[in-house]
């Protein structure tokens, strides 16, 4: 039988329209946070390169020199979600903004080990608390009907920076050998990146007047420390991929000038994730995401550490951005569903704390291990904690999480 005009003129209204999510302060906040990472992360593969040419540094003391920041970005995160949680979130944001473009010149003048270790290690406390800060914003400028798609392609911002960064810094130190202008270049995206967040509009929030006393959950979201544990040791792998795979390309592998390439490919592969798998995200079905992910990224480091050949080599980076693009922001939207909404500043913080002690372990233990074995150890190493997360998640993280999600 055919339905009537009536019948599909009810289905229609009972259809519900889609709120707008490409909204012009979501834009602001993708753009100041791809600024952030993209300033960042333009150094991350030529800084032990730079710090071996430079000061003559061994391996394990450019693994000590660059876990600096990671280690102040992970002791000053807890206290930006309280902070963001309970102030304004934009005037919170610009401070932190500010102080982060700053701290590259830093860099410039920096003439010994000591003081250039110094300056990486206070880079990583606005660095965190801006990164919490600016992925709480995204949050509140997001329609709550797109919510889960819009987190997805706000973490596209900062992975396709984490991507696309180190093969530009790459390009441009392979056609000039300047590190300075490197420098140079990382202070202008970041203030770049300081005006687009100014100009973020938000709506007037009631802050907190009778604040609760202080205990752990207004800095870490301890409902969720399982999920934490697990994003750590995914984060542990990034860690040593991300800061080592230029130097361990050039003295392990021959490959002096696929570096760039390996990481464009390796953002592509982000981007595809996303754009694929959007649909899903907006459909909630984020642990199937998430097992997509970590699988796909296990295959990639294990193909990465075999290291058989240039093919080997660059297939790894396209199944590690694949993988990635799925998993973390499933992640992302799996921490801020098991939060109170009161809590967004606190779940950010509390994943991104979890990341970056699993990459500053794995940077650190990875220089290490290079030092007294081989990059090649490090890598095995770093695809069997890949391995272990992965079944992780499928066998207790996915079900911890079902158990204790407050909303669809």
């Amino acid at each position: 039988m055919g339905m009537s005009a009536d019948t599909i003129s009810n289905s229609k209204e009972a259809s519900p329209k889609l709120e707008k999510l490409w909204n012009a302060n979501y834009i602001k906040v993708m753009i100041s946070n791809f600024m952030l990472f993209f300033a960042f992360y333009l150094l991350t593969p030529l800084l032990p390169i730079y710090l071996d040419h430079q000061f003559k540094a061994d391996k394990d003391m450019i693994g000590l020199v660059l876990s600096g920041y990671v280690v102040a970005t992970f002791l000053v995160r807890p206290f930006s979600g309280f902070i963001v949680d309970s102030f304004d979130r934009k005037k919170v944001l610009m401070l932190c903004f500010l102080t982060f473009f700053i701290c590259f010149s830093g860099y410039i003048g920096a003439g010994t080990l000591l003081m250039f270790a110094i300056i990486r290690t206070l880079h990583g406390l606005p660095f965190g608390a801006a990164t919490v800060a600016n992925s709480t914003v995204a949050i509140d400028v997001l329609p709550s009907s797109r919510r889960n798609e819009g987190i997805g392609f706000y973490g596209l911002s900062n992975n396709l920076a984490m991507a696309i960064a180190p093969s530009v810094g790459i390009y441009i130190y392979s056609a000039t050998d300047n590190f300075p202008l490197l420098f140079w270049i990382s202070l202008i995206i970041a203030l770049l990146g300081f005006i687009s967040s100014t100009s973020v509009k938000l709506k007037k929030r009631p802050l907190k007047t009778n604040k609760p006393k202080l205990d752990l959950d207004h800095f870490f979201l301890t409902k969720a420390w399982l999920m934490a544990v697990n994003i750590s040791l995914f984060g542990l792998c990034w860690g040593v991929m991300s800061n080592y795979v230029a130097i361990y390309g050039q003295k392990e592998l021959g490959i002096t000038d696929g570096t760039g390439i390996f990481f464009a490919i390796l953002s592509g592969g982000l981007v595809l994730s996303r754009l694929t798998g959007v649909k899903a995200l907006r459909q909630g079905k984020l642990t199937r995401n998430c097992a997509q992910g970590v699988l796909l990224s296990t295959i990639g480091f294990t193909l990465f550490a075999l290291a058989i050949n240039q093919w080997t080599y660059y297939c790894s980076a396209l199944l590690i951005g694949l993988g990635n693009g799925r998993m973390y922001p499933a992640f992302l939207n799996m921490f801020i569903k098991v939060a109170r909404n009161d809590q967004r500043g606190t779940a950010n913080s509390s994943i991104l704390i979890s990341w970056d002690l699993g990459m500053g372990i794995g940077i650190l233990v990875g220089g290490v291990v290079a030092e007294y074995f081989s990059f090649a150890t490090a890598f095995w190493i770093t695809a069997a904690m890949q391995g272990f997360g992965a079944l992780l998640f499928l066998v207790a993280t996915r079900k911890f999480y079902l158990a204790r999600k407050i909303r669809d």
